[in-house]
């Protein structure tokens, strides 16, 4: 997919989720955003599931097992917690999906089930193992190899090796990961309309936050305020003064005042997919060094840009942005003042998913992978500044979902 490709994929939702004009002192613009949103359709679901049964018999795997969580949703539409009771799928490298879940769980596992008809439940006193392996021979498979999601819980995999003993167990990463990276046109316009949501609720609370109130109170505006869109709120992060200097805060107390550092890292869900945005601004008048910070890694988040190319192994992008900031007297690598943590993460159903840009990934960058790009730079006792956006990477290079921060002054345009 390249550039032109992508906005056209997302054109039409970009149309109807476009970002309204919030102004203080009125919440007049809170209507929901998302309205004009499509859900990820049954045929893109069996597409999926096509590509995991291909994949499957490259590998010579027999079956793929999957737990509750975004795997079982990504390839069957049911979304489900995890317990002490396992909920899960099998698929088959031939034949169909099969759900597995308690008795008293199957019609509301009916009410997500997108893909498939085959739902084998099992009573308080069974073992629910033994299903995965009725499941394989129904399907015509005696031995052979089971592959797991890499999230899948230990006592599952220990129970299907006990009931299925004639098959082995392996490692099911490559498959899912070759199927979950690469995000489709469907995929990219929920997270684009996740990212709008976010980014306008961003707007909203950068004109309503005052002088004295605690990162509570901005983070149950910022909550407030996604929900209010139209996303389904997942984390609302706010990091003021000097807690801004940790990644992810200080249990030390700590309210607006003027001249401190204010950081938030927020992100929704809208149709299951996730945006996750940082910025970084002073409530007042920023010092010469608060300027100086935030240009430098505003300029990392452009030099991720500039190196971000398909075929390009992820981890250099990470080593780009560390030797800048090293050749400016942070760190050196891990060190602070200076960058603690990756470059950014993988982002889809989940917040973070693989691949990162992190030194040492030697995953080549394709089209179609969607990852953050949040280098920041943090002065213990002092401050931190963190921006974020979060991309898509297309033939052309890097897509971005949300504008970069314009200015410290101006952080939203």
């Amino acid at each position: 997919m390249n550039k032109r490709d992508f906005l056209k994929a997302t054109a039409a939702a970009g149309a109807a989720l476009a970002v309204p004009a919030l102004h203080a002192g009125t919440d007049a613009g809170l209507t929901d955003m998302t309205k004009g949103v499509v859900p990820i359709s049954a045929a893109e679901r069996r597409a999926r599931i096509a590509k995991l049964q291909r994949l499957m018999h490259d590998a010579g795997v027999s079956a793929l097992v999957l737990d509750a969580g975004a795997s079982l949703s990504y390839f069957t539409g049911v979304r489900w917690w995890r317990s002490e009771r396992f909920t899960g799928a099998v698929i088959p490298a031939d034949g169909d999906v099969a759900v597995i879940t308690p008795h008293f769980e199957e019609p509301s596992i009916r009410e997500s089930l997108v893909v498939g008809d085959d739902v084998r439940t099992w009573n308080e006193h069974e073992n629910p193992f033994v299903l995965v392996a009725d499941v394989l021979a129904d399907r015509g498979y005696r031995t052979g190899r089971i592959a797991v999601d890499e999230t899948v819980r230990f006592f599952i995999v220990d129970g299907i090796r006990e009931a299925a003993g004639r098959f082995g167990i392996v490692n099911g990463a490559d498959l899912v990961r070759a199927c979950r990276m690469l995000k489709s046109p469907a995929e990219i316009a929920l997270m684009q309309a996740a990212n709008d949501v976010t980014l306008a609720a961003f707007r909203h609370v950068h004109a309503h936050v005052e002088s004295g109130m605690d990162a509570r109170d901005i983070a149950a505006l910022m909550n407030d305020t996604m929900r209010r869109l139209g996303g389904a709120p997942q984390f609302a992060l706010a990091l003021l003064n000097d807690a801004s200097a940790y990644p992810h805060g200080s249990d030390a107390p700590q309210s607006v005042r003027e001249g401190g550092v204010i950081l938030m890292d927020c992100g929704c869900a809208v149709g299951e997919y996730q945006s996750d945005i940082s910025r970084t601004w002073v409530f007042g008048e920023p010092t010469k060094k608060q300027r100086e910070v935030w240009a430098t890694v505003r300029r990392g988040q452009e030099i991720a840009l500039e190196t971000a190319r398909v075929g390009t192994p992820a981890g250099r992008i990470d080593d780009a942005v560390r030797q800048h900031y090293e050749s400016l007297g942070y760190g050196p690598g891990y060190a602070t003042p200076g960058l603690p943590h990756r470059t950014g993460h993988g982002i889809g159903m989940e917040v973070h998913e693989p691949i990162n840009f992190v030194h040492g990934e030697g995953t080549p960058l394709a089209a179609g992978m969607c990852l953050s790009n949040e280098p920041g730079l943090y002065l213990y006792g002092e401050f931190g500044v963190r921006l974020e956006d979060c991309l898509v990477m297309t033939d052309d290079g890097p897509s971005l979902f949300t504008p970069l921060s314009p200015s410290l002054d101006e952080p939203f345009g």
